[in-house]
């Protein structure tokens, strides 16, 4: 089967970077899908994953954390699924990627696709909307049902990003909370207010100071996606008391978690692949969430975040996507078509 994949970490201007190549197609065990990859997204795990090191891969490693696709088997175990499925997942991080041709998937991390979206429209959500949904659902603990009253308020650091896309969605549209995104360009302060927020903010300024001038001194909820480092005091600063901050970026230096003891405020982290990695009991959640997300979509209550088309799906249009995920500019989701 056909493949994008690396044997070193290289700068991805190098050509080696990422390569075609021809890998032998996979066989389903137990509960695990075989998916015909009809199109996949590109994310920032996929740039941090493949970012320079010391090391050589033996085999091929195919990268790829989203992908819409056609079961075409399964194996003994399975009960959700049937052959001919059309299907969207993230994946788990522990196997081989989604930049291939036929791919290996766990069903209780796979949902229905949306009906009312094309591959390429599909392919744009599903690590996302794990991510958002998880964080603002499990780690916030955000309540699905809006209270009666003044409508709590969310800082989304980050929101014109692939996550920020949907979780303002989801916070403005599904829960009801008041939305105030970060954004630092006209286009993209545009996209995060077509999206449902209803105040925009630059996170390349000071942070504080514009909330009290748009009439948030504190605000119950604060979502970092974009360099817990230097977001972070900021974030303390916001944070309402016994309010929680959560962030989906590693921090590179020690976070003075201190700044948040007078407020009895909670910090906590989502990583959209805890459950496949330790085979949690619960995993089958993330099929579930999917499937709610695909619902919304049919539904017309949220949109898919697909900002960019390449075609087909090769070593030199991936290694164009991650460059343009490097460059830090990207707003929305970069999508990838057919082999």
């Amino acid at each position: 089967m056909k493949a994008v994949a690396l044997k070193r970490y290289l700068p991805i201007a190098n050509p080696e970077s990422l390569l075609d190549v021809d890998l032998p197609r996979p066989t389903p065990q137990g509960r695990d899908l075989l998916v015909a990859v009809k199109a996949i997204a590109v994310n920032p795990v996929d740039t941090k994953v493949r970012a320079p090191k010391d090391k050589i891969e033996d085999t091929p490693r195919v990268l790829g954390w989203d992908a819409v696709g056609v079961v075409e088997a399964i194996g003994a175990d399975v009960t959700g699924f049937k052959v001919g499925d059309r299907v969207f997942y993230a994946g788990d991080i522990t196997r081989p990627g989604s930049n291939s041709e036929f791919q290996l998937v766990d069903e209780r991390i796979v949902g229905h696709a949306p009906a009312s979206l094309s591959v390429e429209q599909a392919a744009a959500l599903p690590l996302t909307a794990i991510t958002a949904w998880e964080a603002l659902f499990e780690r916030l603990r955000v309540p699905r049902k809006a209270a009666s009253g003044k409508a709590p308020s969310i800082l989304i650091i980050g929101g014109a990003g692939g996550v920020g896309s949907i979780a303002i969605q989801l916070a403005a549209k599904v829960v009801g909370l008041n939305v105030i995104a970060t954004a630092s360009r006209p286009e993209s302060e545009k996209w995060v207010r077509e999206l449902g927020a209803q105040q925009v903010i630059d996170h390349f300024d000071d942070i504080p100071a514009q909330l009290k001038e748009i009439g948030f001194g504190q605000v119950d909820y604060v979502l970092i996606l974009n360099d817990t480092d230097k977001h972070f005091p900021a974030a303390a600063d916001a944070i309402a008391p016994q309010g929680t901050i959560a962030t989906i970026v590693e921090n590179s230096g020690p976070l003075d978690v201190s700044l948040l003891k007078a407020k009895s405020a909670g910090f906590v982290w989502e990583f959209m692949f805890t459950r496949s990695m330790f085979q949690t009991p619960d995993m089958g959640e993330q099929g579930k969430l999917l499937n709610e997300i695909a619902a919304l979509i049919d539904q017309g209550v949220i949109r898919t975040t697909l900002s960019k088309v390449l075609s087909p799906i090769n070593a030199a249009n991936l290694r164009q996507a991650h460059a343009d995920l490097e460059g830090g500019r990207v707003i929305g989701k970069i999508v990838l078509k057919d082999f």
